[in-house]
């Protein structure tokens, strides 16, 4: 954007005028540069005038076929033109974020602790926005439970709702070492000689490790990550859990990845929402943030 009102101090550059110098190399003419930049032509060519004072030398040749750069001209361009056009975009994500207001309401499954951090560094980003988070391991109803968008893990969903996909990871299979003095895993059908919980699904529960399928009798099935990870800790069973919980534990020596080179499926994170064309601000201001920050807050995954 042009021009920054950065005004110059003591004998640095004039930052504005840079800007318009930079703006008038790339349209060619200096009225043209005007009305790009919305600055009167009188203020624009006596801006650029003043630069070239101050720093003594020619930066543009003006005639009847447009402005041509001198070598001088040319260099400074080259030098100055990324940074200025960086600080423009600096300034524009500065003002989206100031005029981004109202209320961005969204579900997220339990326990899916990377979108803590991810909603702490959106808050900070558009400080006018309010979140209002509904925690829940069903299906959303996104009218019904007045949602604007769902993190959802996994590809189920509403068939009429459309989809983005986030992020992908793999669920980790883990024991605590005490569990396991004396056990040796050489193939996923070892599994089914240990006590094993795992999450409550309406089908038979079963592992996808690698590409075999593991029945189950598990001695506990919940829809609670947290009480698998105690289990797993307290050394009462082997159990699955997703990366982000299991990182900690296994770097403290409280837990062993068992079967890496048969890993589980991937997750996919997705976010839902119910029509793409009737987004507000907030919600595609949300949805273009969560692209870049759900990946970065799952870390690299694993089993790949």
């Amino acid at each position: 954007m042009y021009p920054l009102e950065i005004e110059r101090h003591g004998d640095n550059m004039d930052l504005n005028a840079l800007s318009l110098f930079v703006a008038a190399a790339q349209a060619g003419s200096l009225s043209e540069a005007a009305r790009k930049t919305g600055v009167p032509l009188p203020t624009l060519s006596r801006r650029v005038r003043k630069l070239e004072d101050d720093i003594g030398v020619r930066l543009l040749e003006r005639g009847s076929q447009g402005l041509a750069l001198t070598q001088a001209g040319a260099q400074l361009f080259a030098d100055v033109g990324p940074a200025v056009a960086l600080l423009a975009q600096a300034e524009h994500r500065i003002q989206d974020a100031s005029e981004i207001s109202g209320t961005l309401r969204l579900s997220i499954p339990p326990h899916f602790e990377p979108m803590w951090s991810v909603m702490e560094v959106f808050g900070r980003r558009f400080p006018e926005v309010r979140i209002d988070i509904f925690v829940t391991d069903r299906r959303v109803d996104l009218v019904a439970d007045g949602v604007d968008a769902v993190i959802r893990v996994g590809e189920g969903g509403r068939s009429t709702y459309v989809g983005r996909t986030l992020a992908r990871y793999r669920h980790r299979l883990v024991a605590a070492p005490s569990y396991l003095r004396g056990v040796r895993l050489k193939k996923p059908e070892d599994v089914t000689r240990l006590r094993c919980a795992c999450w409550r699904a309406t089908a038979s529960p079963s592992w996808e490790l690698g590409d075999t399928t593991v029945p189950l009798e598990p001695v506990l099935a919940t829809n609670d990550y947290r009480h698998l990870l105690h289990l797993a800790i307290a050394g009462q069973a082997v159990t699955e859990v997703p990366p982000f919980l299991a990182t900690g534990p296994i770097a403290r020596g409280q837990l062993v990845e068992l079967l890496p080179d048969h890993p589980f499926p991937l997750q996919s994170v997705r976010a839902l929402v119910a029509d793409t064309r009737l987004l507000s601000p907030v919600v595609r201001h949300f949805l273009d943030f969560a692209a870049e920050a759900v990946p970065a807050a799952l870390g690299p995954v694993s089993g790949d």
